[in-house]
């Protein structure tokens, strides 16, 4: 035990915080073991106070943390550039630092001497050679600070450091953990003919990283898929997927070019995260889901499996990672025809890449699992094939999606609140479907209206302040859409003159309108329209 090495007087005091590493301690947070190590160091060293900066995120501010007679420091988070001032130059030189009396010249935080302090001595906290902070005490009296004090508070400062940086770290990765799972979608979006399944593995080496996916759908009907992975690990790395992911949904609002959405991200990671690098790839799926648009920054193809025929990787140029410095690169957007049954697989590298086989082993490998057919059945076939009883060496995420056949998407059906604000989810649910069963944009925009009208009558008329639901059941046969919109409400009369003319412009834009009331029980709105596309399915 290193502290056997010193001179009686100091094993006598360290006696005192040898408890340091007891089991008792083991379950107190980082700031209450700090608190509790430094009443020891107090005690020990017959000190007044003593105080812990520990490195802030960014590497360049010392951020007192814990304290012990000068709580100040830390309830005002005080914060000291590292160079500057008493600890700031203990940091940057890494050296002990004693200061018998001390000034507005030699201590920046005006609280030392405001508190009377009069001498100090301080020693950096190193773990494995890794700066975490500086610990310092000080006495309202003068004192000189022997070197087997300073021996005596480097052997301290040893082990709070030791055990600082662990459960900084433990805490780190609770953190990065509990922020990852927040942000991956809980539940993917239920989009008419198409079926999701997606898959995420920490990695057991590094634990929690970059790596993260997302789909989800936008105003206009248009899906949006997006998985990436940013360059380090941990909390940090966690946090800037956060921002990315935010950042991305943003822009997807805004572009509806994916080329476009991926240079306006690279452009706010440069500025906002410059010392930040991910790598990210980026579909947005047409309504009918006949097309996919991907553009790649610095990410590795998604998989495709068509129906009767061999897995594939399209032929997609791949552009430089987000954040990578090439503010004036254009980067270019792909478009993939989807047929019906085809399965696409998106995933990070971890999935493909291993310290014991090339990349394009990894690449052939996944090809082969990847095939046409249900998105669960993909994930388990992929991490089955790939991953096995392994443990993964790095995290993975995986993606996978099935554009489902035509008599699979013939028939949908969406619960809605009976609120004004339901029509537009409405509106987006049927712009995702009807194209998928042979819609044209004139049927699109006539059944649009024709089904809106109806939903709004459902709205003002059938409920009271109290307010419902209504559903919505779309059904394609024989080239006919067939759309029935029901309640369970009792119908209000119209409020004010020279309404209820929706019924006439539903008929006006259909070919079949009927409106059946059931006594009390509520009304079913009956729409038929034949497609103009239907010969063509």
């Amino acid at each position: 035990m290193p502290w056997a090495v010193e001179t009686d007087g100091a094993e006598g005091r360290l006696r005192q915080i040898e408890a340091v590493t007891d089991t008792a301690l083991a379950h107190l947070s980082v700031e209450e073991l700090l608190q509790e190590l430094l009443n020891r160091v107090c005690d020990a060293l017959d000190a007044d106070t003593a105080t812990v900066l520990l490195v802030d995120a960014d590497g360049q501010q010392l951020l007192a943390t814990a304290s012990c007679g000068i709580e100040e420091e830390v309830h005002q988070g005080f914060r000291v550039p590292i160079g500057e001032g008493f600890a700031g130059k203990i940091a940057a030189e890494r050296k002990p630092l004693v200061l018998e009396h001390i000034d507005p010249d030699t201590v920046v935080n005006p609280l030392l001497w405001d508190k009377g302090l009069v001498s100090l001595a301080g020693v950096p906290l190193l773990a494995e050679g890794e700066l975490i902070g500086v610990l310092h005490v000080g006495t309202l009296r003068a004192r000189t600070f022997t070197d087997e004090d300073v021996r005596l508070l480097r052997l301290v400062a040893d082990r709070i450091a030791l055990a600082a940086k662990t459960r900084i770290l433990q805490a780190e990765r609770a953190a990065a953990s509990a922020l990852q799972r927040s942000l991956l979608p809980g539940r993917l979006p239920d989009v008419s003919g198409l079926e999701f399944c997606s898959r995420y593995v920490p990695g057991e080496d590094v634990g929690v990283s970059g790596d993260w996916y997302d789909a989800f759908t936008l105003p206009s009907g248009w899906l949006c898929i997006a998985i990436g992975d940013v360059v380090g690990k941990g909390l940090p790395a966690a946090t800037v997927m956060s921002r990315m992911r935010t950042a991305t949904r943003s822009y997807a609002l805004e572009a509806s070019d994916p080329a476009d959405v991926l240079s306006r991200l690279d452009r706010h990671m440069r500025h906002f995260e410059p010392d930040s690098m991910a790598t990210i790839a980026y579909a947005m799926w047409e309504p009918s889901l006949e097309r996919m648009h991907l553009s790649l920054a610095g990410h590795l193809a998604p998989v495709l499996a068509v129906p009767g025929e061999e897995s594939t990787m399209p032929e997609v140029p791949v552009d430089p990672p987000i954040g990578a410095g090439f503010p004036t690169y254009h980067r270019r957007t792909t478009i993939i025809d989807i047929p019906y049954g085809t399965t696409v697989c998106f995933y990070t590298d971890g999935l493909v890449e291993r310290r014991d086989r090339p990349l394009d082993d990894g690449l052939r490998l996944l090809r082969q699992h990847v095939r046409a057919g249900p998105a669960q059945a993909t994930c388990a076939r992929v991490l089955s094939g790939l991953v096995g009883n392994r443990p993964a060496t790095d995290d993975i995420a995986v993606l996978a999606m099935r554009r489902q056949d035509l008599h699979d998407v013939r028939r949908t059906e969406l619960e809605l609140d009976a609120v004004p604000e339901s029509l537009a989810e409405l509106r987006t649910a049927l712009r995702r479907w009807l194209p998928t069963v042979g819609a044209s944009e004139d049927d699109v925009s006539d059944l649009l209206v024709a089904a809106g009208e109806a939903a709004a009558n459902v709205i003002e008329h059938a409920y009271g302040p109290g307010g419902g639901k209504y559903t919505v059941c779309s059904d394609y046969r024989d080239g006919e859409v067939r759309i029935t919109i029901s309640d369970t409400g009792t119908w209000r009369s119209p409020r004010g003159a020279h309404r209820g003319r929706g019924t006439e412009l539903m008929r006006q834009l259909c070919d079949e309108v009927s409106v059946l009331h059931h006594d009390g029980a509520g009304t079913d709105v009956y729409l038929a329209k034949r497609l103009h596309g239907a010969d063509s399915q």
